[in-house]
């Protein structure tokens, strides 16, 4: 009666007592209801796909008839998850699941254009061999073109083969004393510290596993950008559980036992740990119980990252900050680790695919000679502060994209008296936007401090506006001239553009053109053109900005020249 009370239970809180079950009792006829009752549960599309895999996973490990198996591989293909596509992959060579592990390869690969790399075109290429069924010949035909067109390139890569630590290392130091180090210093530490990975890591059943003596397990590659995936695990009987993924060498994101409140672990795992200025936090608790395996996507562009745990997004495209020297961005290429806390962690399924890394921008001889500095150089917004949410980093710009906050404004976190400012922009049409010099953080710029203005003025929603709001105009207080119209590109593409603010002398030029030039004390000294208030612009100095009016807007390779 019991046993009938567990398998008509409505709620998933039955589906462990269900699992227990199957494992105290293999041989019982309480097994196979007690298994297909727990599939049935855990398939609840109200799960994510990443929760349904896992403890689907966990069904296929103890399923002992075909039948149960192809129930299981039905399951995994409703998942569509690119882990539950590999998982599937496992099963091609077993006769009795075939045709269940072809189907799910094939549906997920199929409907997720995304997935491509040379693992799906083997997985893809061995389905179109074994698949056996009335609709086999259309589905071949399916395969073939989703072949043709999926993108070249080598897609997610396994950094781990289940078998041994090929590929991995043991940590020596941190990255900055590894790059003082000379080669054959550097080669001496190398092997003493693989010599104590051994002795903490091992692996056992397709797993990594760190038996909680010893240090990090290092990628002897080095990344830049990437995504990756990561299943792990925490031992519930070690001592306090704890545990990290390190990015480019950094630590990291997050991994712990949510229960350790005396040391704030109930904000849950993903967040990144060691940010002070940037949130360290995850977004929401999304850790499954102690001794369940959870599931990580981590994606890395630039200094941003963003988690996914169990398919629950709890990091989104946060900066990661420098904890080895917080002065210096990220390092734009370093190994991933995996850390070693001092308690038992499984890890499996570890994938990693490279994106192609635009070059930073570098200056040029010319002006390296003259003195300028690099703001952004495409790899990292660390010389930035203020809105970076709005203001991300995409194909080694910065890229405004309005969202809610609708704006917002993004500063140098130097300040900046007289300069040579120089910027690339590139406009959606109407855009609009503005650079905010010496200004100060709080308040609108253009009248606390001085605003050039960022316009797409040749747009038909902007032919009443004057001269004084036109691109290049000191905001409400001196027009742009007349050659403002032959100097720009149409919306879409790159412009260029010169700012200097030299005392009372404010000049701008775009793409070669001087569409504005004049000096602020003789065009106020009968007060100013538009009316109103300008109590900062005669400020000596203060921070640069980009100033968010809604519009996405595009800028890139940002010096600058200080005048004395």
């Amino acid at each position: 009666a019991a046993f009938e009370a567990l398998l008509n239970w409505k709620g998933i809180e039955v589906a462990d007592e269900l699992y227990t079950i199957c494992k105290e009792s293999p041989s019982s006829n309480y097994f196979d209801p007690a298994l297909t009752t727990y599939v049935k549960l855990v398939s609840n599309p109200a799960f994510t796909g990443e929760n349904r895999l896992l403890s689907l996973r966990k069904a296929m490990e103890i399923a002992k008839t075909d039948a149960q198996k192809i129930a299981i591989l039905q399951q995994i293909e409703k998942t569509g998850t690119f882990l539950g596509m590999l998982y599937a992959g496992e099963f091609l060579d077993q006769k009795p699941v075939q045709q269940a592990a072809a189907n799910a390869v094939m549906n997920i690969a199929l409907g997720n254009k995304e997935y491509m790399g040379a693992n799906v075109r083997a997985l893809l290429n061995k389905v179109m061999e074994v698949l056996d069924n009335p609709d086999a010949g259309y589905q071949k035909e399916a395969i073939k073109k989703h072949l043709a067109e999926m993108p070249q390139g080598e897609g997610f890569v396994s950094l781990f083969n289940g078998k041994d630590l090929t590929g991995w290392k043991g940590l020596v130091q941190n990255p900055i004393a590894r790059a003082k180090m000379k080669p054959g210093q550097l080669a001496k530490e190398q092997a003493k510290a693989d010599e104590v990975m051994r002795k903490g890591w091992s692996v056992e059943d397709g797993m990594l596993i760190f038996n909680g003596k010893g240090d990090n397990l290092c990628t002897e590659k080095q990344y830049g950008d990437f995504e990756m995936y990561v299943d792990w695990m925490l031992d519930p009987a070690g001592p306090e559980a704890d545990a990290g993924i390190y990015l480019r060498g950094t630590p990291q994101v997050q991994i712990w036992d949510t229960s350790r409140v005396n040391v704030g672990a109930q904000v849950g795992s993903g967040g990144l740990y060691n940010n002070q200025m940037n949130e360290s936090k995850p977004t929401k608790v999304a850790d499954n119980k102690l001794g369940e395996w959870n599931s990580f996507y981590i994606k890395m562009v630039g200094d941003r990252v963003t988690v996914v745990l169990n398919g629950e997004k709890v990091v989104d495209d946060v900066i990661l900050e420098n904890y080895w020297d917080r002065k210096l961005p990220i390092f734009p290429v370093e190994q991933i680790e995996l850390q070693a806390h001092g308690s038992k962690v499984y890890y499996r399924n570890i994938y990693v695919k490279e994106f192609e890394r635009k070059e930073p921008f570098k200056l040029s001889a010319e002006e390296e000679k003259e003195g300028f500095k690099v703001l952004f150089d495409g790899t990292n917004m660390h010389e930035w502060t203020g809105n970076t949410v709005d203001y991300t980093l995409e194909d080694g710009c910065i890229s405004m994209i309005p969202s809610k906050s609708y704006g917002g404004n993004l500063y140098t976190k130097d300040e900046y008296g007289n300069f040579v400012y120089r910027f690339e922009f590139q406009l959606t049409p109407g855009a609009n936007n503005g650079v905010g010099i010496r200004t100060p953080m709080e308040g609108d710029a253009a009248y606390v401090g001085m605003e050039i203005q960022i316009l797409d003025c040749e747009h038909p929603i902007y032919k009443d506006i004057t001269p004084l709001q036109h691109h290049g105009s000191v905001y409400g207080i001196i027009p742009a001239k007349a050659e403002h119209h032959s100097a720009f590109k149409p919306a879409g593409e790159w412009n260029y553009e010169e700012i200097v603010a030299n005392g009372d002398n404010i000049k701008v030029t775009v793409n070669g053109v001087v569409i504005m030039e004049g000096n602020i004390r003789e065009a106020t000294k009968n007060g100013t053109a538009d009316h109103k208030g300008h109590p900062g612009l005669f400020n000596k100095k203060g921070h640069i900005g980009f100033l968010g009016h809604g519009s996405p807007v595009k800028f890139r390779n940002i010096r600058i020249k200080e005048l004395k």
